[in-house]
């Protein structure tokens, strides 16, 4: 009579592989092999290519090619390049979130809800800290402060500009005003301006915004 195999033989390794071994030359689903943390690859790509090319010459492939990962996956986790910026940097808002606020309204009322939302925001100083270091770094550095005025051209100024009808300038005259008076707020710490509160400031500064948006 011919001899029963083992009892265990179902547990035998196939093809001499140990168990659980994958076969040799097959990738498993998911992840690249050695990427603990995509996004965050993604992210040291974003911001090493953002301070090397600036904001308008970085592009989602370039910033895949140097993550070493596929541009779909860039799209996965971020919805934009402006997205993707705010998020290298820490930034605390993402434009694509807050220019639909700020417009939605009554035109009169512009100068008041983006003063409120520029005073809003840096009051907190978890969410100032990253903006004001980036302005503190951009001071001493000219490839920086090209990446931050490209950003701030295409991705808040140019935009709010063309939802409003109005030349650029007369935006980046109402950008100029709000955040002298963070640096001034938060940087020198000038009383009693330091210590104002949001409501004050917004109606002393309210105002001058909504002419500088409204023109002559």
């Amino acid at each position: 009579m011919s001899e029963r195999p083992a009892d265990d033989a179902g547990e035998r390794p196939v093809s001499g592989r140990p168990a659980g071994e994958p076969e040799s030359g097959r990738r498993r689903p998911g992840r690249r092999p050695g990427s603990a943390d995509t996004r965050g690859q993604i992210l040291a790509a974003a911001r090493e290519t953002f301070s090397e090319k600036g904001f308008d010459k970085a592009t989602i492939r370039g910033i895949a090619r140097q993550a070493g990962v596929d541009p779909a996956l860039v799209h996965h986790y971020f919805a934009s390049k402006e997205g993707m910026f705010v998020a290298a940097m820490e930034l605390p808002v993402n434009p694509d979130e807050v220019i639909p606020t700020i417009m939605n309204g009554p035109h009169e009322e512009i100068g008041e809800r983006l003063t409120r939302f520029v005073l809003t925001m840096t009051s907190e100083a978890e969410a100032r800290q990253p903006v004001l270091a980036l302005v503190r770094t951009a001071m001493t550095n000219d490839q920086v402060v090209s990446m931050v005025r490209e950003f701030l051209t295409h991705a808040i100024v140019n935009r709010v500009a063309e939802g409003l009808g109005i030349p650029p300038i007369r935006m980046e005259a109402a950008f100029a005003q709000l955040f002298g008076v963070v640096l001034m707020r938060y940087v020198v710490k000038l009383e009693p301006l330091a210590s104002a509160g949001i409501e004050e400031l917004v109606e002393l500064l309210a105002p001058t915004v909504q002419r500088y948006l409204d023109g002559p």
